[in-house]
């Protein structure tokens, strides 16, 4: 079997049998993959040290192809992350990110996914608690955009009428993006995007800070999650994003 050797981060981990550990991986050249780890939880001669969520390191992995789960040689561990761990608003918006890479990226080179996501969890790993919802929603734009799917934001998804900044719009999840107002009366379902909000979803697109206030980070969080599942189709929910755009864990 050959072995391929690349840059990887954790996205999640379930326990297995006594001592192992099955792995789902974020690769640079070889995207999102499962991987078995024996022994990690009783031994780290091949693991160096333990291999938690959010880990960043080099990966050995024994692949098959055809094979949905491959064999994890060895990992070696160059950055842990404890930051995202330390702080609960900051471990809900890493798993919520880590969750929706696991949905939207496949067993293909990506490199510039994986940067992505690398960023995006740096970029949550510093934030106050206060700003962990607009750097999490920033790493996610990116992500759904870095896959393929840019909302259109500067003219309407259908005429190509431009939409000034100044101006609210429609943004129709099925056309994907701003609407103008002829085009929204023949697009129901859409939603009201405030002119504000539109420039912060511009911000974090083009790899700068959305500026959003507390009171109205749940719209841009519950738009984004529409925004996904329109576009996942296998009817599975965003489990972690739920818990994370609920904040539950904040009002007890």
């Amino acid at each position: 079997m050959p072995l391929l050797v690349t840059d990887a981060i954790v996205l999640h981990a379930i326990d297995y049998l006594e001592s192992s550990r099955i792995l789902r991986i974020a690769t640079r050249e070889a995207g999102v993959q499962s991987v078995l780890a024996r022994g990690v939880r009783s031994s780290r001669k091949k693991f160096g040290s333990a291999i938690d969520l959010f880990a960043e390191g080099q990966a050995q992995l024994q692949t098959k192809p055809g094979r949905e789960l491959h064999t994890l040689v060895s990992f070696d561990v160059t950055r842990a992350r404890p930051q995202l761990a330390a702080e609960l608003s900051r471990f809900t918006a890493a798993n919520a990110l880590t969750e929706c890479v696991m949905r939207v990226v496949h067993d293909e080179s990506a490199p510039r996914v994986y940067t992505g996501i690398l960023d995006g969890l740096d970029a949550i790993a510093v934030a106050a608690p206060t700003e962990t919802v607009a750097a999490a929603l920033g790493a996610l734009w990116r992500l759904v955009s870095d896959v393929g799917f840019t909302p259109v934001l500067d003219h309407c998804a259908e005429c190509q009428t431009e939409i000034p900044d100044a101006a609210d719009a429609t943004f129709s999840h099925v056309a994907g993006g701003t609407l103008c107002v002829l085009c929204e009366r023949h697009a129901p379902g859409g939603r009201r995007l405030p002119s504000a909000a539109r420039l912060a979803l511009k911000a974090w697109l083009e790899g700068g800070v959305g500026d959003i206030s507390p009171l109205n980070a749940r719209a841009h969080q519950r738009l984004l999650r529409e925004f996904l599942q329109h576009h996942l189709t296998d009817g599975r929910e965003l489990r972690a994003y739920q818990v994370w755009e609920q904040g539950r864990w904040s009002e007890a």
